[in-house]
């Protein structure tokens, strides 16, 4: 049974609430002040924490940064009565895991807090991904070469280093690698170094014990523990701290981490892999990453080639995305005109396969039944397309692909708070992005 605090200084919405969470099997503890609130999460654990943004001693926001110092896994949903996407956004950046407003929609609220609770369990540094099915791996030579690395170091316990540019893939071969070793009954844990505070990051990778710092209230679990006898994915890497690098490079050594404020030593056996879209070598050579630490990583190194790279892999690639987003969306997209198919095939793709997920994510929206045509397509990647440079061109072309791609996207999340009536929550998970990004977002774009 989870446990739920409540903290709200509405007498008759917090007994509401708390009935109807109880109703639903949910163990509740109910606080009408902050400074009350924070005392009965020190009683914890709880599970998720449901917190009014306006409280009479102090702000939801105050609190929560207190719950997220302490406890950074817990996850925190801010209610409030009125909507300002700043507001949101602030509440995201604090690391709230929703921001919702009164008057409540009984489902939707109990459909984000089932998800809170069963995210919660696995801290919000680890990425999910919502299609079973895995990528296609392609026919292609640089494709056939990828794979062949892939099969060749999985079964051994070397530390790989994946290099490639964003969005080409690099966790799906790092799930790859983990599901073909001897590991693959294990954890795998991915971890986006690149989304941990310097404050926070030791924590998050190795722990620490009630009382290490300021607000800490429960014993914290960290990702090597999570990890123990699986595979630690370790995501833009170069982005750890000095300090942190100095721990994970004894972490990998001596088979041994210590919590942040414990003198106890664990053990943990943890095949670890990474991930950058930069040249960790060359950080090595500017100082900004430990040389040791680079050597103890680099046992194996293996490239994901961009999409430029591997146009044989093309259709695959396609008609895999197609039937991801027909799967997602409740549609029935057959596949793509010729006319289409002539444009991707002539395009660069310089977001690679994320870039190509998304493009063929709103072409399936769009098009709901039948093959897709090109007006299903962005007009700024058409556009784009006119302007990339030809074989023998002498100059380049004038354009802002970060641009063209920035207009792309907005038309793209506005027509889907639109189809799910500015439901944001599926709206997030239509887009396979998280609720935090998705206020980010809005607020830059200025959709409301």
């Amino acid at each position: 049974m989870a446990n739920i605090l409540v903290v709200e200084d509405d007498l008759t919405f917090s007994r509401i609430l708390e009935g109807f969470l109880q109703k639903q099997g949910f163990s509740v503890r109910v606080a009408h002040k902050g400074t009350d609130g924070l005392k009965l999460f020190q009683t914890g654990p709880f599970d998720l924490v449901l917190l009014d943004y306006r409280l009479p001693d102090t702000s939801g926001m105050e609190i929560l940064t207190e719950i997220k110092k302490s406890a950074p896994s817990t996850p925190v949903i801010i209610m409030t009565s009125f909507s300002d996407i700043r507001t949101a956004v602030k509440a995201m950046q604090l690391g709230a895991f929703e921001y919702i407003t009164k008057p409540v929609n009984p489902d939707e609220l109990l459909m984000i807090v089932q998800q809170a609770i069963s995210g919660g369990k696995v801290d919000t540094a680890i990425k999910k991904t919502p299609y079973s099915r895995e990528l296609v791996e392609g026919k292609s030579a640089k494709a056939k070469q990828l794979y062949d690395y892939v099969r060749l170091v999985a079964p051994t316990d070397m530390s790989v280093i994946i290099d490639g540019e964003s969005g080409t893939g690099k966790e799906n071969i790092a799930r790859k690698i983990h599901l073909l070793s001897s590991r693959s009954k294990a954890k795998f844990v991915a971890v986006d170094c690149g989304a941990l505070s310097n404050e926070l990051a030791a924590s998050e990778l190795f722990g620490h014990t009630k009382g290490a710092f300021t607000g800490a209230v429960q014993d914290k679990t960290g990702q090597f523990e999570e990890a123990h006898k699986g595979t630690l994915f370790l995501d833009e890497v170069g982005n750890l701290s000095y300090e942190v690098q100095m721990k994970l490079l004894r972490a990998l050594q001596e088979r041994i981490i210590q919590p942040v404020g414990s003198t106890k030593e664990i053990k943990i056996d943890v095949r670890i892999i990474t991930a950058t879209n930069d040249d960790l070598y060359m950080s090595v050579k500017n100082g900004n990453f430990r040389e040791d630490l680079y050597h103890r990583l680099n046992e194996f190194k293996m490239r994901v080639p961009p999409v430029r790279e591997r146009y044989d892999d093309l259709d695959e690639f396609l008609n895999f995305f197609r039937e991801s987003a027909n799967h997602e969306l409740s549609r029935t997209v057959s596949g793509f005109d010729q006319e289409v198919m002539d444009f991707f095939r002539a395009y660069e793709w310089p977001g690679n396969l994320r870039e190509m997920k998304n493009v063929v994510k709103r072409a399936v929206l769009l098009t709901n039944e039948g093959d897709v045509h090109i007006n299903a397509l962005p007009v700024e990647m058409i556009n784009a397309l006119r302007n990339q440079p030809t074989a023998g061109a002498t100059t380049a072309p004038v354009y802002d692909l970060k641009v063209l791609q920035e207009a792309q996207e907005k038309e793209m999340i506005v027509r889907t708070l639109k189809d799910v009536r500015y439901n944001k929550s599926k709206a997030a998970r239509i887009l396979n992005i998280d609720r935090k990004t998705l206020y980010l977002k809005m607020e830059k774009y200025g959709i409301e």
